[in-house]
């Protein structure tokens, strides 16, 4: 009896890890808005449905680190979901305080760039799985907002 269910278990477990799962990619940070308090960094998010129905997105989480500390972070719980049989391309807000910025000013390059490393978690509802996350990851440059943003 034991090795029956033993081969089941493996059964199952074949099966699970050939389904095909959604892939997702970041293709861009940058800046979008400016406020009393924060700048708005827009990251987009494409991401790969190979299921022939929508697919729904629990929620996105993001860290946004800088200088090896975590600038920003937070979560957009049930953004949406997945379009069926398609590429679907998300945007995820990134507000960073503007004294966390001032902070960083020791990064700043000559050209007002800061290096970030940017962490998101996408996490959807897969049939059969569950809750699955698509953890993405990205390293680059963002600009400061100058005066000419500010007006």
């Amino acid at each position: 009896m034991a090795d029956l269910v033993n081969k089941a278990k493996n059964f199952a477990a074949e099966k699970l890890v050939n389904i095909k799962k959604p892939e997702a990619s970041i293709t861009d940070v940058d800046f979008k808005h400016l406020s009393h308090d924060s700048v708005e960094y827009l990251t987009k998010v494409s991401v790969d449905n190979p299921y022939s129905h929508d697919l729904p997105i629990c929620e996105i989480s993001y860290t946004l680190k800088s200088a090896g500390r975590v600038i920003a972070s937070g979560k957009m719980p049930d953004p949406g979901s997945l379009k069926a049989s398609d590429t679907t391309l998300l945007e995820v807000p990134v507000r960073v305080p503007h004294s966390i910025l001032v902070s960083l000013a020791r990064d700043v390059g000559a050209d007002g760039d800061i290096s970030y490393e940017l962490e998101v978690g996408l996490t959807l509802d897969l049939p059969i799985i569950g809750n699955f996350t698509i953890p993405l990851s990205t390293k680059g440059e963002i600009k400061l907002p100058t005066i000419s943003d500010i007006f």
